[in-house]
């Protein structure tokens, strides 16, 4: 089997993160997905250490995909990245449901990171239904 490129999802919820995760597998099972949601108190928040443990358990030599809701998510990954001096993983822009999914799809089929972070723009045109 192909190693594949891991997905974390990061949300100021843990339940949030957990969800859409849930979704993401829904579409591609066998996708490598980590939630790092909320505080470790399981408060509203994010958590440095959820976030490298994310990381941590989804990573590959083919790299790690970030999705992040807002704010300090976006903060404490750049910092956990920082830490980690890794160039295997990337945050990547993207709307989180809509890009986790796409991202869990393509990553089952082999994509790479700097292909995953090129493809993941589409997610931005998901239209849920025409005007």
């Amino acid at each position: 089997m192909s190693i594949l490129v891991g997905i974390v999802i990061v949300s100021h919820s843990e339940k949030l993160a957990a969800g859409v995760v849930e979704i993401a597998k829904m579409t591609a099972p066998n996708a490598p997905l980590a939630a790092a949601g909320g505080l470790d108190d399981g408060g509203l928040g994010t958590s440095y250490t959820k976030i490298s443990e994310a990381i941590d358990e989804v990573y590959s030599e083919d790299g790690v995909a970030v999705l992040m809701d807002m704010g300090s998510a976006v903060m404490t990954t750049e910092i956990v990245i920082e830490d980690k001096d890794d160039s295997k993983v990337r945050m990547l822009d993207c709307p989180l449901v809509e890009g986790a999914v796409l991202a869990a799809v393509e990553s089952t089929g082999g994509i790479s990171l700097d292909e995953l972070a090129e493809k993941i723009k589409e997610s931005y045109n998901v239209r849920k239904f025409s005007e």
